[in-house]
C-alpha cells in the first residue's frame, strides 16, 4: 500500500504543474546580436562583437564594422557586456531516457540481456521529459543519449533539446556503439569475492566481447547472409566505418586492453571514462585515440594518486596533444557540465581552452563538428547569451537560446515552482 502511494505520488508530481515549453518555430526572420564577448569555442574571443545568423545558419561573426544591419527586417538583440557561446554538448548521457530515478517505469535506458548492439537509445528518447529544459537553462543544447548495461550496450545518438519527437531531434544518429569493458583490477577487500573468481569473471566477459566481434566480423563479411541476424547486422556499420566504437573503461590496465584489441579489428575506439589516462599518456598519445573524460568533480580513482588528481588530469592531456572532452554522469546532473569545465580553468587550462572541452573538441570526437561545437559562419544557429561566464555558476544567467536558429522558451518546472512559492512567501511579507 505504502509503494502504491508513492508511486501514484511521483507521478502526480511528474505530470502535474508546469507545462512543458513549446519547441521554438523556424527562424523567419534574420537576427544579429550585437555589442557582446562571443567565444569562438576554438580558443578565439571577440570583445564587441557581432555575430548573425539566418534560416538557421550563422553568416556573420566579426566586429560588425564591415557590414550593415537592417534594423526593419531584422531582428536586433543588443546585449551589451553579455557573452554568447556555442551550445554544450554533453556526451554519454540517459538525458530523456530517465526521468524519475526512484520510479522503474520511468527509466529506459537499458535492456535486458548482455550482448545488444542492435538497441537503439534514440527510439526511448523522450522529449518531454522535464529534465530537458533545465539544462538548456545552462547551455547544455546538445547531448549524445548512451544506452547502459550489459557487454555492449547498444547504439548511441547525437540529438538537439528542441524537438517534438525523436525523429526531429536526432543530429546523427546511431552514431556510436557502447562497449563496456572488464574491469582488469583484482580487489583485495573483505567483501569482493576470490581473486580467482574474480579473474574468471574478467576471463569470461573478455572471451565474450572477443567472441561476438569475431563472429560478426564473419558475417558482415558476406554480402548478403543466409540468415538474417540482427544483432550482427547492426555491425556492418562498425566494420565499415561509419559508426564510432565507445568503449566505457577507466583503469590504465583496461585502456591498453582494449585499444590493443579493437587495433586488430581496424578500429580506434573511443575510451569513456579513463580515470587513469594520466598513467599511460604516452601510450595514449601513440595509438592516437580520444577520450571521454570522467566528470572533473570526483574523487581519485585509487588510492595512490594525488587528491587533485581529476581536476589536473585534463590539463595533461592537453599538454600531451590527446583530444579529450569532458562529460558528467547521468541525466539531471548535467546542467552542472559547464561549472566542470570551468574548473579546469584553475587546473592547467585556460578559460577557452577549458570551454573547447564540451564544445568543439567533443563535437569532433562525435563526428558533428562541421555543424556544431564553434560559432563559425556556415555552422548551424545553436548559441546562447549569457549575462556573464557561463562556465561560472555564479554569473552564468542564460537569458536567450537558439537551436539551429530556433529561439528557446527559456521557462521550466524549477523556474515556475521558484516562481510559486516565492510569490507565496514574499507576498505574505508585512
Amino acid at each position: 500500500m505504502y509503494k502504491s502511494t508513492l508511486f501514484l505520488g511521483l507521478l502526480l508530481l511528474m505530470f502535474s504543474g508546469h507545462a512543458q515549453p513549446v519547441p521554438g518555430k523556424p527562424q523567419s526572420k534574420p537576427y544579429f546580436i550585437t555589442g557582446v564577448t562571443i567565444h569562438i569555442g576554438n580558443g578565439e574571443v571577440i570583445n564587441g562583437g557581432v555575430i548573425g545568423f539566418s534560416e538557421g545558419k550563422i553568416n556573420y561573426v566579426g566586429t560588425g564594422s564591415e557590414i550593415r544591419i537592417d534594423g526593419e527586417n531584422s531582428i536586433v538583440i543588443q546585449a551589451p557586456g553579455k557573452h554568447v557561446y556555442p551550445g554544450f554538448i554533453a556526451p554519454n548521457s540517459i538525458l530523456g531516457m530517465s526521468e524519475v530515478e526512484a520510479v522503474r517505469a520511468t527509466l529506459d535506458y537499458r535492456e535486458s540481456g548482455d550482448v545488444n548492439p542492435n538497441v537503439r537509445a534514440l527510439v526511448a528518447y523522450n522529449t518531454d521529459s522535464k529534465v530537458i529544459p533545465t539544462v538548456r537553462n545552462n547551455g547544455v543544447l546538445l547531448t549524445q543519449i548512451a544506452p547502459q548495461g550489459g557487454v555492449i550496450s547498444g547504439r548511441s545518438s547525437v540529438v538537439q533539446l528542441d524537438a517534438w519527437n525523436w525523429e526531429d531531434a536526432a543530429v546523427a544518429a546511431d552514431e556510436g556503439l557502447f562497449v563496456n569493458w572488464p574491469s582488469m583490477r583484482v580487489v583485495d577487500a573483505w567483501w569482493a569475492p576470490p581473486a580467482e573468481e574474480q579473474e574468471k569473471r574478467t576471463a569470461e566477459q573478455l572471451l565474450a566481447i572477443e567472441n561476438f566481434f569475431a563472429e560478426a566480423k564473419a558475417y558482415c563479411e558476406q554480402d548478403k547472409a543466409e540468415a538474417l541476424n540482427l544483432k550482427l547486422e547492426a555491425m556492418r556499420s562498425v566494420f565499415s566505418g561509419k559508426t564510432h566504437v565507445y568503449v566505457r573503461v577507466g583503469q590504465a590496465k583496461g585502456m591498453v586492453s582494449a585499444v590493443n584489441y579493437f587495433k586488430k579489428l581496424g578500429i580506434k575506439p573511443v575510451l569513456v571514462g579513463a580515470e587513469e589516462a594520466g598513467h599511460i599518456l604516452d601510450f595514449l598519445k601513440a595509438e592516437g585515440v580520444s577520450l571521454l573524460l570522467e566528470q572533473t568533480h570526483r574523487l581519485p580513482s585509487s588510492g595512490g594518486e594525488a587528491v587533485d588528481a581529476p581536476y589536473t588530469l585534463p590539463g595533461k592531456l592537453w599538454q600531451a596533444g590527446i583530444p579529450f572532452g569532458i562529460m558528467v554522469d547521468g541525466f539531471w546532473q548535467i546542467r552542472n557540465l559547464p561549472f566542470h569545465a570551468g574548473t579546469l580553468a584553475g587546473y592547467g587550462l585556460t578559460p577557452e581552452q577549458a570551454l573547447q572541452t564540451i564544445t568543439l573538441q567533443t563535437a569532433r570526437i562525435l563526428g558533428i563538428d562541421k555543424q556544431y561545437g564553434s560559432l563559425e559562419s556556415g555552422k548551424s544557429a545553436t548559441l546562447f547569451i549569457s549575462t556573464g561566464d557561463a562556465l561560472d555558476m555564479r554569473s552564468c544567467v542564460v537569458t536567450d537560446a537558439f537551436i539551429d536558429g530556433r529561439k528557446l522558451d527559456m521557462t521550466n518546472s524549477q523556474k515556475d515552482l521558484y516562481k510559486r512559492f516565492s510569490d507565496k512567501y514574499e507576498g505574505n511579507k508585512p
